[in-house]
C-alpha cells in the first residue's frame, strides 16, 4: 500500500486572523448539511434524468457545495468531449468535488468511501469504481473493470499515487491504472491540482492526511477565509508502456504545481500575514 510521509508537520500553524468567525462557520456547515441532504435527493432523481440534465445537475450540486465551504474554484482549461481517464495529484476529499465540476467523471475510490456518511452513497449513485487497496490479488479485476468502463466511453477519475499528500510534495504514481487506459485504448490526460490561502500562497491547509478524520478536516477547511482550489488540464498523454506514462504525468503535474517528488514538507514557523 503506498505510504506518504506527509502528516501534521506538513500542515500551516493555525492563523485565527485568517478564520471566519463562529456564525460565519455555523452558516458554512449549515449549508454544507443541507447540500448533502439535498445531494441524497438528487441521487434518486438521477437515473430519470437525461445525460445532459444529468451532468449540468452534478456540476451544479458539487460547485455549489465548494461555494457553501467558502471555496473559489479556478479551472485553466478545458476539458474535450469524449471518454478518458483523467490523472491527478491527491491532496484531500475536496479533490473529487473539483473534478466533478471539471467534469463530471466516474472516480476511483478505495472502499472506506462508500461507508461515509451521506457522501458515500451519494458517491455509489453517480458511479463511483471502489478499489480494495488491500487485496493486491483483485487488481487485475480492477484493471479490467476500468478499461471496460473507458472502452464504453466514461470519463474516469483516478490519482495514481494512491494517497494524499500535502500538495507541496508529490508521491508516485503508480501504472496499474495507466495499463487500464493503454487496453481500453482511451485518451489519458493530467490534470494538476494545488489549493492557495487568501494571500494567493500556495497552501497546505486543505490537505487531508494521516489520522486526520472527515469531520476535522471538513472543520478545518469551513473555517479558512478565501481559500482557493486550482485545477490546471494539461497536455494529454499518449503511449503504450504502463510505465513511462505513469512517470510523464507524475513530472508534467509536479512541474504544474511546482511541486517536489517525495519531499518532506517541514512545518511553516510563521504566521501569514493579516
Amino acid at each position: 500500500m503506498p505510504v506518504s510521509p506527509c502528516g501534521d508537520q506538513c500542515m500551516p500553524p493555525r492563523d485565527r486572523d485568517g478564520e471566519v468567525g463562529l456564525l460565519h462557520l455555523a452558516l458554512r456547515l449549515s449549508g454544507v448539511v443541507a447540500l448533502l441532504i439535498g445531494g441524497c435527493v438528487l441521487a434518486l432523481a438521477l437515473p430519470v434524468l437525461g445525460t445532459v440534465w444529468r451532468q449540468q445537475a452534478l456540476v451544479a450540486w458539487f460547485r455549489t457545495l465548494l461555494r457553501a465551504l467558502g471555496i473559489r474554484i479556478v479551472l485553466d482549461g478545458g476539458m474535450p468531449a469524449g471518454g478518458a481517464l483523467v490523472v491527478c495529484n491527491h491532496v484531500s476529499w475536496l479533490d473529487i468535488v473539483a473534478l466533478q465540476v471539471l467534469c463530471p467523471m466516474r472516480m476511483l475510490a478505495k472502499v472506506e468511501v462508500g461507508s461515509w456518511p451521506l457522501l458515500g452513497p451519494l458517491a455509489g449513485r453517480v458511479g463511483t469504481v471502489y478499489i480494495d487497496r488491500e487485496r493486491l490479488s483483485a487488481l487485475p479485476d480492477s484493471v479490467r473493470t476500468i478499461a471496460d468502463e473507458l472502452r464504453a466511453g466514461a470519463v474516469i477519475g483516478a490519482f495514481p499515487e494512491g494517497t494524499t499528500w500535502c500538495g507541496r510534495a508529490i508521491g508516485t504514481f503508480r501504472p496499474a491504472v495507466f495499463q487500464a487506459a493503454v487496453d481500453a485504448g482511451a485518451r489519458m490526460q493530467p490534470v494538476a491540482l494545488r489549493f492557495r490561502d487568501r494571500t494567493g500562497q500556495v497552501t497546505t491547509a486543505a490537505a487531508f492526511l494521516g489520522e486526520t478524520t472527515l469531520v476535522s478536516s471538513v472543520l478545518t477547511v469551513a473555517r479558512t477565509r478565501g481559500l482557493v482550489v486550482e485545477l490546471v488540464v494539461l497536455p494529454e498523454l499518449r503511449g503504450s508502456d504502463r510505465r513511462e506514462l505513469a512517470r510523464r504525468a507524475q513530472e508534467s503535474i509536479a512541474a504544474a504545481i511546482g511541486a517536489a517528488h517525495g519531499h518532506r514538507v517541514e512545518r511553516p514557523s510563521h504566521r501569514l500575514a493579516a
